[in-house]
């Protein structure tokens, strides 16, 4: 008497896109929009330095000075801890 095998279950469709809420779809088309124009802003600061070259130092911010003005924005945005 031959032994049957047991046949496994069909495997899912990873095909199948699982479709966002239209609220979700929204932030996300959103998100992709400031994506967007700001990188079209990198874009053309890079354009502009390879047109005309690097600006003048006294017309440049210290990366520092950015960097402390975006940690005081971070913590500006995050609530505070007890």
């Amino acid at each position: 008497m031959p032994h049957s095998v047991p046949v496994p279950p069909p495997a899912p469709d990873l095909t199948v896109r699982q479709q966002l809420e239209p609220a979700a779809a929204d932030a996300v088309r959103a998100y992709a929009a400031r994506t967007r124009e700001q990188a079209d802003r990198f874009a053309a600061v890079l354009e502009d330095i390879a047109e005309n070259g690097l600006p003048p130092v006294e017309d440049c911010t210290p990366w520092k000075d950015l960097r402390e003005a975006q940690l005081a924005h971070l913590a500006a945005q995050r609530p505070a801890v007890a």
